[in-house]
């Protein structure tokens, strides 16, 4: 028998080749469990683990804990490029102390104004040029990039802005977030800021994001009160939670599970995190205005259009109250940059000025 005869090589490997072939075995067998155990895990524990646990469901809800920029010193708005600008602190009924920003139009830059409290103040209560005021979106702070981008726009266009951080968010107390919670501290701020101006100059608010959920909730409140502003700004709105939590893009890889709704959707509502904003828009009697981009990656465009149809068949589809305009995909301004549209600064003036126009006729 010779060495080199191809039986004799192939006995000889048959050893090898069993012991390669248990070996794979053995490696496919763990990898299926531990497969099978990431699935589990997945698919199975993180979602009963979220479904009962309130905090967490905040905590993805506000993402407050996302803090950027980091190490803000909010006491100096001029480190972030802001002209004009000065930080106060107000505490509302729940004495909750809550950090806001007062910025001046830029015809005012030049006037002087002593950089105190009464002297900001008094701008207010004399104010001619409109007053926006600013909620934003989950996560950051008032002193977030693409905010204060939206700030500079306004100041430039001639306008008072009010900005703040809800509960939890920047420099304001640390308080249990919840739905209430957020929409009491922003209702106190929009009447401290009505009563500062005391009519002397339309107000208007502008919502970003879960912004728009917490103004329009803000807004239905005051209605009941017939308190309301000069017109309404939604930039990137949704409809309501529910719709939201279901098409955001990091709830896709459970959406086809049978137990998504119930596991994930249905813990919000019961725990009073709902955002309801097309029922809410209802009760609301000022213009409203939607811009919404086609490439938002964080809330689609049909949540907007979604909510665009709810206020039109609550107000008869009145096109002069209800507008929404949509800002081409080709732009890439996505979720955030909307403020960057060139024709933007067109838009907010044309509106404000039919919104202040029809707000003096009914007035008259």
């Amino acid at each position: 028998m010779k060495l080199n005869d191809p039986l004799v090589i192939a006995a000889a490997l048959v050893p090898f080749v069993i012991l390669e072939i248990w070996y794979i075995g053995i490696n496919l067998v763990w990898s299926m469990k531990a497969s099978a155990l990431l699935y589990l895990v997945l698919f199975g524990l993180l979602p009963v683990i979220f479904h009962y646990s309130y905090t967490i469901q905040r905590k993805i809800l506000f993402l407050n804990f996302v803090q950027w920029p980091i190490k803000i010193e909010f006491s100096n708005p001029k480190l972030m490029g802001l002209e004009g600008a000065r930080n106060f602190y107000l505490h509302t009924d729940q004495q909750v102390k809550i950090g806001v920003w007062q910025i001046l139009p830029r015809s005012l830059l030049n006037n002087s104004i002593p950089a105190t409290d009464e002297a900001y103040e008094a701008v207010l209560n004399n104010a001619k040029r409109p007053v926006f005021l600013y909620m934003h979106g989950n996560s950051g702070n008032r002193a977030s990039s693409h905010r204060v981008e939206l700030y500079k726009l306004f100041q430039d266009l001639d306008y008072h802005v009010i900005c703040f951080d809800y509960r939890s968010y920047g420099d304001s107390d640390v308080v249990e977030l919840s739905e209430a919670g957020v929409v009491m501290d922003s209702k106190y701020i929009f009447e401290w800021v009505m009563k500062k101006v005391n009519g002397s100059a339309p107000v208007f608010v502008w919502g970003h994001s879960l912004g728009t959920g917490v103004s329009t909730h803000v807004l239905a409140l005051l209605a009941t009160e017939n308190i309301q502003p000069t017109g309404l700004f939604l930039e990137a709105p949704f409809n309501n939670i529910a719709d939201e939590l279901t098409e955001h893009p990091f709830a896709q890889i459970f959406k086809h599970l049978p137990w998504f709704h119930w596991m994930i959707v249905e813990p919000f509502y019961k725990n009073n995190l709902r955002f309801e904003s097309d029922k809410h828009i209802a009760k609301i009697n000022c213009p409203v205005i939607i811009l919404h981009a086609e490439d938002d990656g964080v809330i689609p465009i049909h949540l907007a259009d979604k909510l665009y149809q709810a206020a039109m068949n609550s107000h008869g589809n009145d096109t002069n109250r209800i507008q929404m305009i949509v800002i081409d995909s080709s732009y890439g301004f996505g979720h955030k940059y909307i403020c960057r549209y060139k024709e933007l600064p067109s838009i907010i003036e044309k509106f404000t000025a039919k919104a202040y126009g029809n707000q003096t006729d009914l007035s008259e």
